[in-house]
């Protein structure tokens, strides 16, 4: 990088021999001089708008910020609770979850890399399917002449989202229940078991709960996510498509573009960028499976679906509460193992933004 002299921002007049200063580099110093003066005197005119970002920052420092104090566990060995009496381990917490000990796999490496696979699964299906989807519904919404219709059809897909996990999990087991016998399906398991024909496979997997079979476990949970977050997700892509100027529909009218053309050259093009952002910031959440969901589809270890259910996020909170008796608590591996999930999600957003901006100039920075 080149040095900067006193003379670049200076006028040299050939005939007086003089310097002068041109007068909008002035005004640039003039601000520059005053901005921390402009700065405070723009703080105290807007204070109550910035008063409102003090319950933000604190809940961002207590719950945020100060957490990212026992990470340093991660790296520690010891049993005392307290992180300043732990002993320096280095990345041997690490190692044990990723690779074998002495050419030995350990029991607790192979169920990490087991629930990392499930976790990358469950996020793939979700992202590849549940990405879409509120794509198609604010395109849906838009096409929906009626603003009551609109009204009321909106209502009932966001209305889930405000639903507690607890209520939304409890109405997937009651709809996908199972029995001995067929009056004691769920709605659901009802419909599926007659379009299916009575298929040996999901008649056999409703005796249970289909939402505890292996085999229709992860279907069905990309499923309920759909339900639950699909309808509310749609809100920005509708702004964005609303926010098109109908001067552009009014010309692709002329050219003689219908609703189809009309929604693939005027509609898809305007929300590309908005599309782009959310997508990397779906990318950024991948591997941020819903624990509390996850959990309460998973009530033992001896469930059926536990094998393809386990994700990181159960996987540590076992490692920190195991649910069977016996088993010891190890919370540093815990901390290691919901670190490395972590820095997977931060690279992976990273990544995503580097190929958005290369590729479309779209990015989230």
């Amino acid at each position: 990088m080149f040095k900067l002299k006193y003379d670049d921002f200076l006028i040299y007049d050939e005939a007086t021999g003089t310097y002068s200063m041109a007068a909008d580099q002035k005004v640039r110093d003039e601000t520059e001089r005053k901005r921390w003066k402009t700065t405070g005197f723009t703080i105290l005119k807007d204070w109550r708008l910035y008063l409102m970002l003090v319950p933000m920052l604190f809940v961002y420092i207590c719950w945020k910020y100060l957490p990212l104090y026992e990470l340093v566990s991660a790296f520690q060995v010891g049993d005392s609770s307290e992180v300043a009496e732990r002993f320096w381990y280095g990345f041997e917490n690490f190692k044990s979850l990723l690779a074998p000990t002495n050419g030995v796999w350990s029991s607790t490496a192979m169920d990490f890399w087991r629930a990392f696979r499930n976790t990358f699964a469950i996020a793939f299906y979700g992202l590849l399917f549940g990405f879409p989807v509120p794509i198609i519904l604010a395109l849906f919404f838009n096409e929906v002449r009626s603003n009551l219709a609109r009204s009321v059809m909106q209502v009932c897909v966001y209305l889930p989202k405000f639903m507690s996990t607890v209520v939304v999990t409890s109405l997937a087991i009651v709809i996908f229940r199972g029995g001995a016998s067929a009056s004691n399906y769920g709605v659901v398991t009802k419909f599926l078991v007659w379009i299916s024909g009575n298929n040996p496979n999901i008649v056999a997997a409703a005796g249970n709960n289909l939402l505890f079979s292996a085999r229709y476990f992860r279907a069905l949970y990309v499923i309920t996510e759909l339900w639950e977050h699909a309808g509310y997700d749609s809100i920005v892509f509708f702004a964005a498509v609303i926010a098109i100027s109908p001067t552009s529909y009014e010309a692709a009218q002329i050219d003689g573009a219908g609703k189809m053309a009309q929604m693939r050259y005027v509609v898809i093009p305007s929300i590309l960028s908005t599309v782009i952002i959310m997508l990397i910031m779906r990318i950024g959440g991948l591997l941020s499976v819903s624990y509390e969901k996850i959990y309460l589809l998973t009530p033992s270890e001896s469930f059926s679906n536990y094998a393809v259910a386990d994700v990181v996020s159960t996987f540590a909170n076992n490692l920190q509460s195991p649910r069977l008796a016996g088993n010891t608590p190890q919370p540093l591996l815990a901390v290691a193992a919901e670190m490395i999930n972590n820095v997977i999600g931060m690279i992976l957003v990273l990544g995503a933004n580097t190929i958005a901006r290369k590729a479309s100039n779209v990015s989230l920075y």
